[in-house]
């Protein structure tokens, strides 16, 4: 079975609630973290791995989100389905049962991995991502014997492993998988209020069916701010920058945008400018500062600033939305 056979289904209709503001305006999966928006460190991660054809749940905001895949990755085949209603991860699954045939590998749409995905395509059948955590209660928890899966709950109360599913499904007959999902959705059975796709995946396991454990070490969360940042670190200390700036330090690791203009500032490290951002006169580290942002007269630390954000004045801490305007003092510049 070749690595094109597969359809990628990515689901991104969240409304990322833990982000706000940002989030008001602007779709999660489109925030930046390293050098371009989740998604597109998702889409590049499938793409390097073989994959062409992608299913993508949209739901919140998802005209942003095709405008930007659209112009960006032309070279996969795209299809969209809407998730108007949130009504969980199995919900939004069961929704791409039209677009999918023959093998499928579900990535989520709010975390950014660092795995070998060509594991979960090889010829050793179904499998999952797994990895240890410390409160396995806020997942899908998984038990094992003897290299399979035996049980999956979601978000237990006393987990009996802290084995968590951090993003990854790969199913070689899909049709199994959407046959279970359908089964579950006719059943109204929920969890938590929701369509849960560890209870459709838990339901072939007790039918007999093989999955296996991928253990993965790298997994980043972009579902909050403190998370976010932290993810952009890692994506800064893995990937090599040559930013640009004019009279200016920039103290790696850094990733200015071409399009961006810095001047007469000190940047980073942990910095990411977006496109046609402007920095003038400031200092700018640990931070990400989305497209055409303006940041003038500040020291910033531990910040998010939205896209077309404008932030004028004083050293603080913010967490800044999409055409949102703040300003300290009473100087006028033009940015």
């Amino acid at each position: 079975m070749k690595k094109t056979d597969y359809t990628a289904v990515v689901p991104v209709a969240g409304t990322g609630t833990r982000l706000r503001p940002h989030t008001y305006t602007y779709p999660k999966v489109l925030l930046t973290v390293g050098d371009k928006p989740i998604i597109g460190h998702i889409l590049d991660d499938l793409s390097a791995a073989g994959i062409t054809k992608v299913c993508m749940v949209v739901g919140y905001l998802g005209d942003k989100i095709k405008e930007y895949v659209n112009a960006h990755y032309a070279h996969l085949k795209v299809s969209y389905v809407e998730q108007a209603e949130q009504k969980g991860l199995g919900h939004a699954i069961w929704l791409t049962r039209q677009c999918v045939t023959g093998p499928v590998l579900v990535m989520l749409g709010d975390t950014i991995l660092d795995a070998d995905l060509s594991k979960f395509m090889g010829p050793g059948g179904d499998c999952i991502a797994v990895k240890e955590v410390k409160d396995p209660r806020r997942f899908g928890v998984v038990e094992t014997k003897g290299g399979y899966i035996t049980a999956m709950v979601e978000k237990p109360e006393h987990p009996k492993t802290n084995l968590a599913i951090v993003g990854i499904y790969s199913f070689r007959n899909s049709s199994q998988l959407y046959g279970s999902l359908q089964r579950l959705v006719d059943s109204g059975k929920t969890t938590k209020g929701e369509i849960q796709f560890t209870d459709a995946m838990a339901a072939m396991v007790k039918a007999g069916h093989k999955i296996r454990p991928v253990a993965i070490d790298g997994w980043y969360d972009c579902g909050k701010p403190e998370t976010l940042l932290e993810t952009n670190r890692y994506i800064l200390d893995t990937k090599t920058f040559r930013p640009k700036a004019s009279n200016s330090l920039i103290i790696p690791p850094v990733y200015i945008s071409p399009t961006a203009q810095v001047t007469n500032s000190i940047v980073g490290p942990y910095a990411s400018i977006g496109d046609g951002a402007k920095i003038d006169s400031s200092i700018v580290s640990d931070s990400i500062v989305n497209e055409n942002a303006h940041i003038f007269n500040m020291n910033l630390s531990g910040s998010l600033v939205g896209p077309s954000a404008t932030v004028v004045g004083r050293k603080d801490q913010l967490n800044v939305g999409e055409n949102s305007e703040i300003r300290f003092d009473k100087t006028s510049c033009d940015i």
